[in-house]
């Protein structure tokens, strides 16, 4: 029975996944690659010099992951709130402004992979206000920002249940 359970929910997940543009699951995987450190993201995933400055600073922006991981603060508590939301609002912002996330769920998607299921609570308000910043186009702002839900931004509680399906680069076959 446990194992039907945990099939149907990454199913839901591959669902959930195959519904975001190509430009975002490309973004999501390879963003796996680079903040999980599965893959060589520079060898898999840049196509010009421009990808390739891309992904170097992503790489650099992405070594605050290794701090926010096992540090989520208390959801009760203000202590520590501040260093963790600022170096998450931080990320998500450069996320944002490489304008391959358009909504609220590809980010949520990603980010509960780099830093677990623990991060649910914290992302709704470090979406907003990343988005929200000025450092990302008024056009996108307004888009971003339209694009989380009343519920997901007001949900009274999160699943602490941990994602099940990573999607990963796959290699074409020739023909």
């Amino acid at each position: 029975m446990a194992n039907t359970g945990i099939a149907a929910l990454a199913i839901a997940e591959l669902r959930e996944f195959a519904s975001f543009t190509p430009c975002e699951q490309r973004y999501i995987k390879r963003s796996l690659d680079v903040g999980l450190g599965r893959q060589d993201a520079f060898k898999l995933w840049a196509r010009d010099a421009g990808e390739v400055a891309s992904i170097r600073s992503q790489y650099v922006v992405y070594q605050e992951l290794k701090t926010l991981r096992g540090e989520t603060p208390c959801e009760t508590s203000f202590e520590a709130i501040e260093l963790f939301m600022g170096k998450l609002i931080r990320i998500t912002a450069f996320d944002l402004a490489q304008e391959r996330i358009e909504s609220f769920s590809a980010y949520r998607f990603l980010y509960e992979r780099l830093l677990s299921a623990d991060v649910r609570p914290w992302l709704p308000a470090a979406f907003c206000a990343a988005a929200a910043l000025p450092q990302i186009r008024p056009e996108r702002r307004k888009d971003l920002l339209q694009s989380i839900s009343e519920a997901a931004a007001t949900a009274p509680g999160w699943s602490t249940r941990e994602p099940c399906f990573y999607p990963e680069w796959v290699e074409k076959e020739a023909a």
